[in-house]
């Protein structure tokens, strides 16, 4: 592998990416050897994940990633991307910025879509199956509530961000 093949698969590997931004504020993870030491991983290790050479970095490893780093999009971004039970559920992987969210979020929300959903799943529960005409319905009300959930989950992401730059 050629020298700007290396560099750029470091620059599109989240772990790599993650690592030097938290290194704006903790000076030991500017170095990959700084931040092995500081994770309790071999440098060796670190290097595989950060450049995409290890089928899946451990769950314990990841964890510990984005608690060091105040990253917490590592854990969203390997349950989307590297679990098979996380894949299918709706998770953001990324935290937009707090009001993007927040606009988002509110009209995720609307007063009439959640009366509708509210009204429309009572409907379809009263006789304790869904017949054939209610599944189109059930599957756009799924469909609001997965945007919603989204949103809470890029939502959380905004939040421990901003408590973690808190701690300082």
């Amino acid at each position: 592998m050629q020298c700007t093949e290396w560099v750029q698969k470091m620059a599109e590997n989240i772990y790599f990416e993650c690592r030097k931004k938290a290194a704006l504020h903790n000076d030991a993870l500017n170095s990959r050897a700084g931040a092995a030491k500081f994770l309790g991983v071999s440098e060796s290790s670190l290097t595989q994940y950060e450049l995409g050479l290890t089928k899946a970095v451990p769950v314990d490893t990841v964890v510990m990633m984005a608690e060091a780093y105040g990253m917490p999009e590592l854990k969203a971004n390997y349950c989307k991307h590297e679990c098979p039970i996380g894949r299918d559920l709706p998770i953001a992987v990324s935290a937009g910025t707090i009001e993007g969210v927040t606009v988002r979020l509110l009209n995720s929300l609307n007063r009439e879509t959640l009366e509708s959903a509210r009204r429309d799943i009572l409907k379809i529960a009263a006789d304790g199956k869904v017949g054939r005409g209610e599944q189109q319905r059930l599957k756009e009300i799924l469909g609001d509530l997965e945007k919603i959930s989204v949103a809470v989950s890029e939502l959380r992401m905004c939040a421990e961000e901003a408590l973690n730059d808190g701690r300082g």
